[in-house]
């Protein structure tokens, strides 16, 4: 079987990584937050022996694609379009595309707004919902204990201050966090304090996640 490579490719404007493996049919597969697509890896693997391309990009703002400064180039829009650039710099007509996480909305927006591009859409976590009358952060708990991590990036700056602080044990946390070998945390896995208390400042759990690190991150 071929093995994974990686190369950077120009797309709507960014310059991409993405890493690939196999021959035939384009899949494409979005990760979510906080990934990139090492999370395709075992994935990759499996189609390319099921006789597909399988791609896994590193998504606008994700690893070594480019991540532009402005808050408004972040849109869903901006991200089909990566998405639609991502299938003609492959030298592709179409594809089918994949989104988990964070990158199933721009899964089921990309079938949705160019169905000419992407023949069949795989959504893996978040199913598809219409735009609807209420803006969604409206509606997210805001109280300290719970307050939606999507609220906690809303100020530019105020994220950026903390997870900053120590990029590699932000991440190694966050992962470990994420993984089936974390403790329960009382179903904190979507609120501010999961990210900034239960991850940053644990001792106990900074232990855990150094024992665990290369596990975690190597699969």
């Amino acid at each position: 079987m071929s093995e994974i490579k990686h190369r950077t490719v120009e797309t709507n404007g960014i310059r991409m990584h993405v890493a690939e493996q196999g021959t035939g049919p384009l899949v494409i597969m979005c990760h979510g937050f906080p990934e990139s697509w090492y999370s395709w890896r075992h994935q990759l693997a499996a189609l390319a022996a099921a006789g597909f391309h399988a791609v896994a990009p590193d998504m606008r703002g994700y690893g070594q694609t480019d991540a532009p400064a402005e808050i408004e180039s972040y849109t869903l829009l901006h991200l089909v379009g990566d998405m639609v650039g991502l299938v003609a710099a492959l030298g592709e007509k179409s594809a089918v595309i994949a989104g988990h996480d964070w990158g199933a909305p721009v899964a089921w927006h990309s079938a949705l707004l160019r169905p000419d591009v992407f023949r069949a859409v795989i959504g893996l976590s978040v199913p598809y919902r219409p735009r609807g009358s209420t803006r969604p952060t409206t509606v997210m708990p805001q109280s300290n204990e719970a307050m939606f991590y999507q609220l906690y990036f809303q100020t530019p700056g105020v994220a950026e201050a903390e997870l900053e602080r120590d990029v590699r044990t932000t991440i190694r946390r966050l992962a470990y966090g994420g993984s089936g070998d974390a403790p329960a945390r009382g179903g904190l896995g979507m609120s501010r304090r999961w990210i900034s208390r239960s991850l940053y400042r644990s001792r106990d759990l900074a232990g855990v996640a150094d024992r665990g690190r290369h596990r975690v991150l190597r699969g």
